[in-house]
């Protein structure tokens, strides 16, 4: 008796498995290409990220008094920077804070603003304080300086929110982040730090 060779066996491909593989293979594609879209868009459009930084600085008061209280007047500018040429942009939840040593003088905030394609906008603080008693190791810093050198050590920090629309890539939000130290002379004259946001 003759046995039928395997080789003469005919198996039909479950329809099931045909479809599964034409879905496999769609999904392949649209991803292929929305790669490409993306890489495309962002060739074309050549997105930069959005920034704040301290533009300038200048201490115009500083008074410090026998008993270890100081009292402060600043002047701040900070700019928010938009170099992309084809996407306006937009900040808000908007907060730092001015400090002296480790001691928190103000915090400077700024309702949601927009900056436009290509450009600058600019936030003026004045930051005038109250008496501020030191503690003993902030009087000794503070008379080291003052007899020293006479520069003041500050620092601002802070957050802000920046969402902009970048082409066909859609929109993109993220947090920026700064952290200046800013060292001022008491003869007011103005210190230009550029201390700028990294982003996260």
């Amino acid at each position: 008796m003759l046995k039928r060779s395997a080789l003469d066996r005919q198996h039909k491909t479950n329809s099931l498995i045909w479809l599964l593989a034409f879905i496999c293979a769609f999904i392949a594609t649209l991803i292929i290409v929305a790669g490409i879209i993306v890489f495309v868009g962002y060739l074309a459009i050549r997105p930069k990220v959005p920034r704040l930084y301290v533009h300038s600085a200048r201490l115009d008061n500083f008074i410090y008094s026998q008993a270890g209280v100081l009292a402060v007047r600043l002047t701040l500018i900070v700019k928010a920077e938009n170099h992309n040429m084809k996407a306006h942009v937009s900040f808000y939840d908007t907060r730092l804070i001015l400090g002296y040593h480790g001691l928190s003088i103000a915090e400077l905030v700024a309702d949601p603003f927009e900056v436009k394609k290509n450009s600058t906008m600019e936030l003026s603080y004045v930051v005038e304080s109250s008496p501020i008693p030191l503690e003993k190791e902030e009087q000794y810093l503070t008379e080291q300086s003052l007899a020293r050198n006479k520069m003041m050590p500050f620092f601002v920090k802070g957050t802000s929110r920046v969402r902009w629309r970048v082409g066909p890539l859609g929109s993109v939000k993220f947090w920026v982040h700064i952290k200046c130290y800013l060292y001022l002379p008491i003869n007011a004259s103005v210190v230009y730090p550029h201390c700028s946001t990294k982003s996260h």
